[in-house]
């Protein structure tokens, strides 16, 4: 079976490793991948900052970039719970944008949740001998509905000790434009979820949202501090060779 991949704008500009694990992945799984290299931003920075017109123009290139009746696979589910939940306050008015939503909406997922609760591919051989704890993301968790997946693939790594920090479902403080407008308080969030997880012990912070990675790694590399955040596709993808 063949699948369209979606490389959100982090990822591409910042972790595009991130992406070759996500193919390698989608492969090892016995998936056709497709990328088709026109993709551009979903929109979501600019529908938060208000710019529902440009956002408009994003969201409606963004459906012509994937006009096909197969599954959209991403390492996000800040994006793909996006698109799923605000997408139609963009075209609720217009009923040909809408029938592209609703096709992109039905064939759109998550990474661990397409390979966990659709193909039941959870475990990939992969090895990582380390000590790791996991932060749910505030839009994986309550946008998108992930909790479990993650930590199930998680549970399959061989040599992964998984252990839960405190208060591992509040907000790393990035939340998009808010740490640009509310840089101390942002800060002060950061902080807490980073001694959180410093406190268990664990050498690496997995997430599923390469934003939040960005964000806690900023803090962890200014403040020198002895753990690192990490992608769960980069984890699922150790390991093993193609």
């Amino acid at each position: 079976m063949t699948v369209d991949l979606f490389i959100p704008c982090f990822i591409d500009q910042i972790y595009p490793e991130t992406a070759f694990n996500t193919i390698k992945l989608l492969r090892k799984a016995g998936l056709e991948v497709n990328y088709n290299p026109e993709q551009t931003c979903c929109g979501q920075p600019a529908f938060n900052s208000g710019y529902w017109d440009e956002t408009r123009t994003l969201a409606q290139k963004f459906m012509r970039d994937f006009p096909n009746h197969r599954p959209i696979i991403s390492p996000s589910a800040s994006c793909t719970g996006f698109i799923k939940n605000y997408y139609p306050d963009l075209f609720k008015n217009e009923q040909a944008g809408f029938t592209d939503y609703e096709r992109l909406s039905r064939n759109l997922f998550e990474l661990t949740d397409y390979l966990v609760n659709h193909l039941h591919f959870t475990d990939f051989g992969a090895e990582f001998p380390h000590k790791v704890c996991y932060h749910d993301a505030c839009t994986a968790l309550r946008e998108y509905g992930i909790r479990e997946e993650p930590r199930l693939l998680l549970s399959k790594v061989k040599g992964l000790e998984l252990v839960e920090m405190e208060n591992t479902e509040t907000c790393c403080g990035f939340g998009g434009t808010f740490s640009a407008k509310f840089t101390a308080i942002s800060t002060a969030m950061t902080e807490q979820k980073v001694e959180n997880a410093l406190k268990t012990g664990a050498e690496y912070i997995i997430s599923t949202e390469s934003s939040c990675i960005m964000n806690i790694e900023a803090y962890i590399l200014k403040n020198k501090l002895p753990i690192k955040p990490i992608h769960i596709a980069d984890i699922l993808a150790s390991g093993w060779e193609e």
